[in-house]
Order: C-alpha cells, then sequence, then structure tokens
C-alpha cells in the first residue's frame, strides 16, 4: 500500500474501497457500520497512520494549543507532582493539557495517543521508552512533537527529560552496601512492558554484582504498584530458605507495602531486615519508620519536558536539547546498619 506523508479521509477512503461519508460514520457512530466495514477501515486507518483532526486543527494556524500526556496509571502519586509542574509550564504560555493513562499496557497506550491527536493535541509528553512498534510508526508518520520523561533512553532522535533509572538504582544499592548489607532482595515493579522497573532492575543487579562473592542478590520478586501486592512479595521473600537482610524496592508503594506486611507479620523494620523504595513520593516520609529511598525530581523534570516540548511547538525542531537530571538518596530509618 503506497502511504502518502499526510493522508486524507479520502485517501482513506479509497483504500477502504468505500465512500468518504463511510469513513466518518465508521470512526464517529461504528454502531452503524457493518463490523466488517469497521474492520476493514481500522486496518486501513493503521497502515495509512491516518487520523482525524478535530477542532482547533480546522483552524488556519492548524493549532489547537493543547498538549497530552499519557501516563502509566493515575492511582499512584510518583508522576503527580511532575504532571503538575508539566502543566503549570504549559499553562504560563497558553497550553491546555490533556492527561490519559494506559494501565501500564502498550496496546493502551497506543490507542490513547491516537484519541488525545484525534482530540487536537499538537504534541505529547510519553513515560519512558519502550513502546510498541505501531506506536512509534504512528507518530514518525504523524510527525507529531514529542518529549519522553522519566528516562534518559540511549536514543540519537529521541528528546527527553528524564534521569538515568539504572545508576539511581545502582546509588541506593551502594548505599545498602555500604551499610554493611550482603543478602539482598529485590521487589521490582512488573518489568515486561515498563523500561523504569527493568532498568531498576539491572542497576541493583550491576552493583551487586560489583563486590562479587561477597554480595547475593537473592531474589527479585516483580509485584503490581499496589500495597497490597508489595506486601505479598515481602511475604514471598521473606518464606525463602536464605533470608535478606535488606530488600531494595522498585518505589516507595511496594516498599511501604513491604514495611506494613511487616508490622502484620511481627517483623521488625530494620531491626530485622531493612526497606528501601524509590521516588520519595510523601507516604515516604509519614510511614513509619521512615522510607530511605530515592529523591526523582519530578517537578524539576516536569518543568524540563514541558519547555522541551513547547520549544519543539514553537520551532519544529528541538533547540532545547535532552536532559538527564540527577537523583540523591534520602536516608531515613528504614534502612540499618549492621554491626
Amino acid at each position: 500500500m503506497n502511504v502518502p506523508d499526510t493522508p486524507t479521509l479520502e485517501d482513506v477512503a479509497k483504500a477502504a474501497g468505500v465512500s468518504t461519508a463511510t469513513i466518518s460514520r465508521s470512526i464517529n457512530h461504528p454502531d452503524k457500520v457493518s463490523p466488517d466495514t469497521n474492520e476493514r477501515v481500522q486496518q486501513v486507518i493503521n497502515a495509512l497512520g491516518y487520523t482525524p483532526h478535530f477542532a482547533g486543527k480546522t483552524l488556519a494556524s492548524k493549532r489547537s494549543r493543547t498538549v497530552g500526556a499519557v501516563i502509566p496509571t493515575m492511582a499512584n502519586a510518583m508522576f503527580a507532582s511532575g504532571l503538575q509542574a508539566f502543566q503549570e509550564e504549559l499553562n504560563v504560555q497558553g497550553y491546555t493539557l490533556l492527561v490519559a493513562s494506559s494501565g501500564y499496557d502498550h496496546d493502551a497506550e497506543y490507542e490513547q495517543i491516537r484519541k488525545l491527536i484525534m482530540q487536537g493535541a499538537d504534541g505529547l509528553m510519553l513515560i519512558g521508552h519502550q513502546r510498541t512498534k505501531a506506536t512509534r510508526d504512528f507518530l514518525q508518520a504523524r510527525r507529531i512533537p514529542t518529549v519522553l520523561a522519566w528516562c534518559n533512553p540511549d536514543e540519537r532522535d529521541a528528546l527527553y527529560a528524564g534521569f538515568d533509572n539504572v545508576a539511581a538504582a545502582q546509588e541506593i544499592t551502594r548505599e545498602v552496601l555500604a551499610h554493611g548489607h550482603t543478602h539482598i532482595a529485590m521487589i521490582a515493579g512488573v518489568s515486561g512492558s515498563n523500561d523504569r522497573a527493568s532498568q531498576r532492575i539491572e542497576g541493583v543487579r550491576v552493583e551487586t554484582a560489583k563486590h562479587g562473592v561477597s554480595a547475593r542478590l537473592l531474589s527479585v520478586v516483580e509485584a503490581v504498584y499496589s500495597l497490597e501486592a508489595g506486601g505479598d512479595a515481602f511475604e514471598q521473600i521473606m518464606r525463602q530458605s536464605t533470608q535478606p537482610t535488606a530488600i531494595i524496592c522498585g518505589n516507595d508503594v511496594l516498599a511501604c507495602g513491604a514495611i506494613l506486611r511487616a508490622r502484620q507479620l511481627g517483623i521488625e523494620v530494620p531491626g530485622t531486615v531493612s526497606v528501601t523504595g524509590f521516588d520519595d513520593i510523601d507516604i515516604a516520609q509519614v510511614i513509619e519508620p521512615a522510607l530511605t529511598t530515592v529523591k526523582v525530581p519530578q517537578r524539576a523534570m516536569g518543568k524540563a519536558a514541558a519547555e522541551r516540548l513547547l520549544s519543539l511547538l514553537d520551532d519544529q525542531i528541538p533547540t532545547l536539547g535532552s536532559i538527564n537530571l540527577p537523583t540523591r538518596v534520602i536516608l531515613r530509618h528504614s534502612l540499618a546498619t549492621l554491626k
């Protein structure tokens, strides 16, 4: 199929062998079109990378002054302050923010991206760099201005405002080792659809391996981001024949879930086992004991992401380059020193 640079409704109709009216009905009122026709139309839309542009896109300027953001979840505070700073910076320049969530599902992310562009979004902020080929092809074919956050991908054409997840995980692991812990376990996020989770696992593995036989990463248990899942993973780890003296968690929610479950089981933190987190969201300071964690520069990252996306929208070229922001370990009471 010959794919035009900017496919139109007429291109879709021609490729699907139906009228433009049928294409419009299939997009806007699919219940009024036969399932077979809907499927054929959708296949052509996907193949051509066609997206209808509504509302402000019909203006002569072709700009809606709307930006979209797709985040993995709205149920976790780890994205909240960064997204707030992103919105504040956009607002100064007269842009409106539309937010969608993907549930850590790459296919769902693709659909949310398509819908945001259909609603007139001029550009996008996306979390992480791991996504489907269909999504990458769609963004490239439509030339959608995009900035990535919460990552620092080794990709020449990627524009990002993020941090090094591997290095940050190495930093917290070094701190755990420096406190005398050589038997370590990890509760990580589900890594299959999450490049940040997989990179944090890599960082813990790499740093532990540097200590050779003197330190061991006993196990890595992956869990969805919830207090209950963090608690279940903690129980699984503590049932092992060789128990760790420290558990490094892939985010603060998992860490707090582990601490709460330890309390229920009568296991002292950090007396019996130390627990560390990642993100430094508000719960890290109020949990008892207060959580040693990695401070992620969420607000700085959100502001920098907005600045770069706005520059790209205004100039059509990234006049502001990618930025790799620093993280740091915050020492609190959940990490004990072994004597």
